[in-house]
């Protein structure tokens, strides 16, 4: 027999008794040992050429049974003691006794041993943070595993590194051994850390027995947190590499390299400023806010303080100022325009006028000044360095002149709702000329009242529009004047509103020509009908009845 046979919890085991005869045995006996100091043997089967018999009344009766086996040629035989759903306390020793047919017998026995895997291990973090300057180790963590048997083994590690006791490592273990005889066992980590175990991950190792092996697992990493003093601290800014401009935000963001971290106080030109802890926001930057800013930490833990600083510069554009701002000038005379802007960096200036650019400095010079001149001019000025940073202004030049009329008067389509047409005289000149106009009827010389009058100011002199009725061709006067002079012109118009009238008058026709048709329409149907009743005379002679008869 063999001396051990391995089985797991609740599984099926088999223990084999082999004898070596001329013929089957006698009889087959099956004991077991019982636990504890009373090592006295219990039947628990037997078997000979009359009966089989399972012992009744013990822990045994309904869990096992025996198959016999023998083999002539080779004169060997079996009894193969069979146990279902095994349990804990089935490791014991179980002896076979085989007796022959000359009453010879022998014996062999088996240890069973049993096996369960255990849960898998559960870590737990055992505080809420350890300091370095701690004289003894401290509660770090623990491990436990349930259900084990044999008892399992714990091992601690650091990242990949078992941890053994030492003067900075403490390991108390505690195994219980619950009801069902399955072990519990816990280990408790102590730890002296130091600074570098903040980054450490640790975990715990299982060793556990399987039937003819051993089997570890893991459980999941931790990471400690570690309390360390603080020996420098770092500002930094946020955008780090940005110009920055009046109305940025800006964040300035205060790190130890301790933890906890220390209690940080923000300074700028010596006025303590309005900070939470690490972080100071600044919304809305004025160039005020340029210069130096100071942070301080103070270790609460050691006492110690120690500061960083950091400078930096809002920058800004000012209002555009364009000298002369607004200005009247005489034909041919000269001016000269300036535009300039205070910025905390270089600049770039240039004049445009009509979307054109006429120059790319802060001076504009304009020779000869003529109509042309007059207009709008527009300063602009950028940052390059800091595109975010621009500002423009306008001014206007006018010069002085006579009112002159651009052109013919200008017709616009016909408005069929209503039979208008709009008549446009663009005029230029300054002052500003007051525009009159004058419109007859070609054929009857009679005024035309015009239905809306609008005038617009040009660059330069004002466009005016009128409505009028286009029901015959019109004569209309365009005259603009100011201080400097007077001009007018003349225009006869093109459209004539004929195909409402010609609409009209075909309608009329048409209902004359109806009614004409229904009359004579009538005048048939009573002739018919007198024919009919021998009443209409034929022939010359019966013309005078005719008449008499219609009345002619």
């Amino acid at each position: 027999m063999e001396n051990v046979v391995n089985a797991t919890l609740k599984s099926q085991a088999e223990i084999s008794c082999v004898y070596n005869l001329p013929e089957p045995a006698k009889m087959i006996v099956w004991f077991t040992k019982l636990h504890g100091k009373d090592q006295s043997r219990k039947r628990i089967y037997y078997s000979d050429d009359q009966i089989k018999m399972i012992e009744e009344g013990n822990e045994y009766s309904t869990r096992i049974s025996v198959t016999q086996n023998f083999n002539l040629q080779q004169q060997r035989g079996s009894a193969v003691l069979i146990i279902d759903d095994v349990e804990l306390t089935d490791e014991r020793e179980f002896i076979c006794i085989v007796h022959s047919e000359e009453n010879d017998s022998g014996e062999g026995s088996t240890r069973l041993q049993i096996f369960n895997t255990p849960t898998l291990p559960v870590i737990e973090i055992t505080h809420t943070g350890i300091s370095v300057n701690e004289m003894e180790p401290s509660k770090a963590a623990k491990c436990e595993v349930d259900d084990g048997y044999p008892q399992p083994n714990i091992t601690w590690y650091r990242e990949n590194f078992p941890l053994h006791p030492s003067d900075g490592v403490k390991l108390m273990e505690s195994v219980t051994i619950k009801p069902s005889g399955l072990f519990t066992v816990q280990s408790e980590l102590l730890l002296k850390v130091k600074r570098e175990d903040k980054d450490a991950r640790f975990y715990c190792e299982v060793k556990y027995f399987v039937p003819g092996a051993t089997r570890m697992t893991e459980s999941r990493r931790i990471k400690l947190t570690v309390y360390y003093p603080t020996t420098s601290i770092t500002l930094s800014v946020n955008p780090a590499d940005k110009l920055l401009k009046e109305g940025d935000t800006v964040e300035m963001r205060c790190e130890g390299n301790g933890n906890p971290q220390p209690l940080f106080t923000f300074t700028h030109k010596e006025e303590i400023q309005s900070a939470e802890n690490e972080l100071l926001l600044l919304k809305g930057l004025m160039r005020s806010d340029s210069g130096e800013y100071t942070c301080e930490g103070l270790d609460l833990e050691t006492g110690q303080s120690y500061e960083d600083s950091v400078n930096i510069t809002v920058h800004y554009l000012d209002h555009i100022v364009v000298t002369p701002e607004e200005t009247v000038l005489d034909e041919g005379e000269d001016i000269t325009l300036t535009c300039n802007a205070l910025s905390s960096l270089p600049t770039n200036t240039a004049w445009y006028k009509d979307g054109l650019k006429l120059a790319e400095k802060h001076v504009l010079e304009l020779n000869a000044a003529s109509f042309n001149t007059t207009g709008i001019y527009t300063c602009k000025v950028i940052v390059p360095s800091l595109p975010e940073l621009h500002k423009q202004k306008a001014v206007e030049i006018n010069v002085r002149g006579m009112a002159e009329i651009l052109g013919d008067i200008e017709e616009g389509p016909l408005n069929r709702a209503d039979l208008s047409v709009t008549l446009t005289c663009s005029v230029r000149g300054y002052p500003t000329p007051n525009i009159t106009w004058t419109v007859v009827d070609s054929q009857t010389g009679e005024l035309v009242s015009l239905l809306s009058v609008e005038d617009q100011k040009t660059n330069g002199g004002v466009l005016s529009i009128i409505s009028v009725k286009a029901t015959s061709e019109l004569i209309a006067n365009c005259s603009a004047s100011n201080d400097y002079g007077v001009d007018e012109i003349s225009y006869r118009t093109m459209t004539v509103a004929r195909g409402k009238i010609n609409e009209g008058g075909s309608g009329v026709i048409i209902a004359v020509l109806i009614i004409f048709l229904l009359l004579f329409a009538v005048l048939g149907s009573i002739l018919y009908f007198l024919y009919k009743k021998g009443r209409l005379p034929c022939g010359r002679s019966g013309k005078k009845d005719l008449y008499e008869i219609f009345g002619i």
